[in-house]
């Protein structure tokens, strides 16, 4: 559903949208049969002429069962929503990929801007063959990053939208967490906590690109000392 408003443009962006259709329909389900049940004793028990009104104290058996049977039932639908929102949270919060398997990025966030740390070539962070920049992330399609998440100031939070990745940066903590885009495009990066009087013009973006421009760009971007180093 969400994706016919917002790409899903990562791995996980499915089982997040998959978890909010499922609460949605769960919850739309019973929103719809209250109201059904709300306006019929409305209109069947409304005043009328020469009725005297009943005193319900709801002790009895027959009238317990309008509220036991769906609390059960509501139950059961927690049970998926739990069961569902616990699977994505471990997969996505608390499985993280290997170091061998990922590239490393710091994100910075501070007022009122993100600052982004790629690794170089080496593959490693705080290395002289680190690339910075200033409200532009770039990445490569299909492949996987783990970022630490750090703030210089104040409370912010690293939201991607398209990739349904929304995390607080809290002062004093670096928080990792880890993505993989699965198609190429241009992008919004956003801070999705007030932070601020500049809080609204605190926008990035993030660039996926294919492996090949990808390489290109951090050949062209890596630190002149590092190309002289390297030239033979």
């Amino acid at each position: 559903m969400l994706e016919h408003y917002l790409p899903a443009a990562s791995t996980y962006a499915s089982d997040i949208d998959g978890l909010v259709n499922l609460i949605f329909w769960i919850v739309g389900v019973w929103f719809v049969l209250c109201q059904v049940v709300f306006f019929y004793f409305i209109i069947k028990f409304r005043r009328k002429p020469g009725v005297k009104a009943q005193y319900i104290t709801g002790e009895e058996k027959e009238q317990k069962r309008w509220i036991s049977i769906p609390h059960a039932l509501v139950l059961i639908c927690d049970v998926f929503i739990v069961y569902g929102a616990v699977t994505v949270w471990v997969d996505i919060k608390q499985t993280l990929p290997e170091p061998e398997e990922s590239t490393p990025v710091r994100v910075i966030g501070q007022q009122w801007a993100w600052t982004f740390v790629h690794a170089g070539p080496d593959g490693l962070l705080d290395t002289p063959d680190d690339i910075e920049t200033v409200d532009e992330l770039r990445i490569q399609v299909n492949h996987k990053y783990r970022y630490q998440l750090e703030s210089e100031d104040v409370l912010h939070n690293f939201s991607i939208p398209v990739f349904r990745l929304k995390q607080d940066a809290i002062p004093g903590r670096v928080i990792e967490g880890w993505f993989e885009a699965t198609q190429t495009g241009t992008f919004d990066v956003q801070c999705a906590e007030i932070c601020g009087i500049g809080h609204g013009i605190m926008a990035a973006r993030i660039v996926i690109e294919p492996a090949a421009d990808h390489a290109a760009w951090m050949s062209e971007n890596a630190p002149r000392t590092v190309l002289a180093a390297t030239t033979p």
